[in-house]
C-alpha cells in the first residue's frame, strides 16, 4: 500500500499529474441575493450544496457592574470608626475587566458550489459544518473548538446586620447612640478575637474545628456590623458578545460605547467612552488579474473538483478612544482567493481524503492510498 500526505495545497496540485475517472461532476452556483433559499447546504444521495467559510472576528466582553448601598450609620463613620472618605449615597458603575477576541468561521454565501455524486466511482463522504461549510471528504472531520460558557461566580448570601444588634442598641435613643453603642460591639467581638486566637478566653473551645466555628462566628457578626458604617458594595459580570465580518479593510469603525454609568449604550449615546476598530488587509496573497479571473472562472464551469480557499491574513486593532489596546493577526479567507482542487484526485483505484481547515476553508491535509 502506497500512502502521499502533504499539507501544502498548491504543491498538491502541480504533483497531481495521472489521469483518473472523474468522481464528481463539480458546477459552482451562482448566488444573487434571490437565490439564497433555493439553494441550502447540505448532503443528499445525489449530491451535495456547500459552502466555504470567512473569517469573521468575535469580541468578547467581561463586564462588572458595583453597586455601593450606604450603610444606616455611615455619616458617623469617622467619628467612632475612623474609616475615612465613605461615601453617603448609593452608586452605580461600571468598568470592562477583559476584552477578547478571536476569528471565528461563518458561511461565506457569495462561495457556494454543487456537487452531483458519480456512482461509478468511490462513496462520496462529505462532512459538512451546521451551517453548511465543507468539513472533509471521505474523513471524518476536523474537530471544531467551541468557545467556553461563561459562568458567573456564586454571589455569597445578603448581609443582614440588623440581626445583630443587641436590645441595648435598638432601645437607643438617638441614631449617633445607635451607632456609639455599635461601635462599641464590634470593638468587643474584635476583642474577644484576639483573645480566642492567643488562647486567653473565658471560654477556650475543646477543640481546633470548634475553634474555626467560633472565629467564623465573630467574622460574621463584625463584616455585619461593620457594614452599618462602610455600606455595603456587590460586584455582578456579565458577558456581552460582539461579531464584526469584514468584507474589506476598515480604516475606523466603531464597536461600542462603555458608559461608567449606564454600562453598554447605544452606538449613538454619547454619554459612553467609544471602542474603534481597525481592519487591514496584509496582502499576503497576490490579487488575481480581473481578465484572468475572468477566464479562469468560465474554465472552472466546466471541471471537476473541490473549491477551496487560499486565505490572506488581516490585522485587527481595537481602539479605547485614539489608544490602540491589542493588536491581533487572523487567517483572513476573504482577502484571499479560491482554487479549484482537481476532481481526479478521486477514484475507485485511488482513494483520497481530504480535510480542510474549519476557519479558513483551505487545505489541511491530503493523503491519498493506491493499492
Amino acid at each position: 500500500m502506497m500512502k502521499r500526505t502533504t499539507n501544502d495545497n498548491r504543491v498538491w496540485y502541480k504533483a497531481i499529474s495521472v489521469s483518473l475517472f472523474y468522481l464528481f461532476t463539480f458546477l459552482p452556483i451562482s448566488v444573487a441575493q434571490t437565490q439564497l433559499t433555493e439553494y441550502k447546504p447540505g448532503v443528499t444521495a445525489e449530491g451535495a450544496v456547500y459552502f466555504l467559510p470567512k473569517a469573521a472576528i468575535r469580541f468578547t466582553l467581561l463586564v462588572e457592574k458595583t453597586t455601593y448601598t450606604p450603610g444606616d450609620f455611615c455619616m458617623y463613620a469617622q467619628r467612632y470608626m475612623r474609616l475615612k472618605d465613605v461615601a453617603q449615597e448609593p452608586s452605580t458603575s461600571y468598568r470592562i475587566l477583559t476584552i477578547r477576541q478571536e476569528a471565528v468561521p461563518i458561511p461565506d454565501t457569495t462561495k457556494a458550489y454543487a456537487v452531483k455524486f458519480d456512482a461509478k466511482t468511490v462513496a462520496a463522504n462529505v462532512a459538512l459544518s451546521e451551517d453548511g461549510c465543507l468539513l472533509a471528504i471521505n474523513a471524518k472531520s476536523k474537530e471544531i473548538t467551541q468557545p467556553e460558557v461563561f459562568k458567573a461566580a456564586a454571589k455569597a448570601l445578603p448581609v443582614a446586620p440588623r440581626q445583630y444588634l443587641t436590645q441595648e442598641i435598638l432601645s437607643a435613643g438617638s441614631t449617633a447612640k445607635m451607632a456609639e453603642l455599635t461601635a462599641q460591639e464590634i470593638y468587643d467581638l474584635r476583642e474577644n478575637r484576639n483573645l480566642l486566637i492567643k488562647g486567653q478566653a473565658d471560654f477556650m473551645p475543646k477543640d481546633g474545628d470548634q475553634l474555626r466555628l467560633m472565629l467564623n462566628q465573630l467574622d460574621r457578626q463584625d463584616k455585619a456590623l461593620t457594614s452599618l458604617f462602610q455600606g455595603i458594595t456587590e460586584c455582578d459580570t456579565t458577558e456581552h458578545v460582539l461579531t464584526v465580518c469584514p468584507d474589506s479593510p476598515v480604516e475606523r469603525q466603531l464597536l461600542f460605547r462603555l458608559s461608567q454609568v449606564n454600562g453598554l449604550v447605544d452606538t449613538d449615546d454619547l454619554s459612553g467612552a467609544p471602542y474603534y476598530i481597525r481592519i487591514d488587509d496584509l496582502n499576503t496573497v497576490p490579487p488575481v488579474d480581473d481578465e484572468a479571473a475572468a477566464k479562469a472562472k468560465k474554465k472552472k464551469q466546466y471541471e471537476a473538483g473541490i473549491y477551496v480557499n487560499i486565505p490572506g491574513r488581516m490585522r485587527v486593532t481595537l481602539y479605547q478612544g485614539i489608544d490602540a489596546i491589542s493588536t491581533q493577526e487572523y487567517p483572513a479567507p476573504q482577502f484571499g482567493n479560491v482554487e479549484l482542487l482537481s476532481g481526479e484526485l478521486f477514484n475507485k483505484r485511488y482513494t483520497t481524503h481530504l480535510w480542510l481547515d474549519p476557519l479558513t476553508g483551505a487545505v489541511h491535509r491530503l493523503e491519498g492510498e493506491q493499492p
